[in-house]
């Protein structure tokens, strides 16, 4: 699994908590990775957790994950800029479940065939699966 745009972490330690082996967290905000950090020794899943300090729209090469969560600032455009980058380093496998959240006023980006969509607060999230 790979949780993009980390921040805290808090999307992958809970795919932890459930059963995901592995998750490698990438951000490029040094205070988040600091917490991020933290959070990863506090919940004791060192072995589990890999921490790339990276930006994730240039992100370097990566092994393809199943599971694909990313949680970008609003209204940049990130999203789909991200999940180009993510593709063409190897990090998103075929068929995988990318689960992206966006601002709710922002055009859900074509990422993959659209399975579903919520709103929830200021955002939406979307969910893909990739081609």
């Amino acid at each position: 699994m790979l949780d993009a745009f980390a921040g805290t972490g808090a999307l992958g330690l809970e795919a932890l908590s459930r059963g995901a082996e592995r998750v490698v967290f990438m951000d490029n905000d040094h205070a988040a990775l600091e917490a991020l950090m933290a959070n990863v020794i506090a919940c004791r899943v060192e072995t589990e957790a890999r921490v790339l300090a990276a930006n994730v729209t240039a992100p370097p090469r990566g092994a393809p994950c199943s599971l694909i969560f990313l949680d970008p600032p609003y209204g940049q455009g990130l999203l789909p800029r991200a999940v180009s980058a993510l593709t063409a380093a190897g990090w998103i496998a075929p068929g995988a479940l990318i689960v992206g959240e966006l601002g709710k006023a922002e055009e859900m980006p074509p990422l993959g065939e659209l399975v579903a969509e919520r709103e929830q607060g200021a955002g939406k999230v979307g969910f893909w699966r990739a081609g």
